[in-house]
């Protein structure tokens, strides 16, 4: 049963960066590597507390599905997902934000027990664990990405007064 711990400093507001983690859509655009895509349940927009969406994508040349469910929601505080049906045996995903100086501290806990008992533990010895541990790390790294320019261009709209594509030199 390994436990993947990320953390994550973020130079935007947390209920931005709780925002974003939640978005099916940013959720997509983050894993385009495995090309995700929700085909059932929330398939766009914010997902909420009780709500479910099955994302479809390609790991190791495998086409598979996973349905995973809000089961809590604290915003912009923490939100948990876990696993309906899908690959693993089981799975239970916290997603936290602290607020930190001028910004804030995403925290990633990624609970989970792969199936096959034996072969599934020497999976995740082998390779499992360092790949869904680079798959967390990639999207969080996505959404920093977007936080922090989303925070970057509400600033300097505060100060000009003028939308992003006004500033924008072309």
């Amino acid at each position: 049963m390994p436990v993947i711990r990320t953390e994550l400093y973020i130079r935007a507001p947390a209920a931005l960066c709780f925002d974003l983690a939640r978005s099916i859509d940013i959720h997509a655009r983050s894993t385009a590597q495995t090309r995700e895509k929700a085909v059932a349940g929330v398939t766009s927009g914010l997902i909420e507390l009780g709500q479910s969406v099955t994302w479809e994508a390609v790991h190791f040349g495998i086409r598979q599905r996973l349905t995973a469910q809000i089961t809590h929601f604290d915003r912009p505080r923490y939100f948990v997902d876990e696993m309906v049906s899908g690959a693993f045996k089981r799975f239970w995903h916290k997603h936290e934000f602290i607020p930190a100086s001028e910004g804030t501290l995403m925290i990633d806990v990624f609970d989970y027990t792969s199936p096959l008992g034996l072969l599934g533990r020497m999976a995740d010895k082998l390779f499992l664990q360092q790949y869904m541990e680079q798959f967390l790390l990639r999207r969080n790294e996505y959404i920093k990405q977007v936080a922090e320019q989303a925070a970057m261009d509400h600033a300097t709209n505060a100060v000009t007064g003028l939308p992003k594509q006004s500033r924008d030199p072309i």
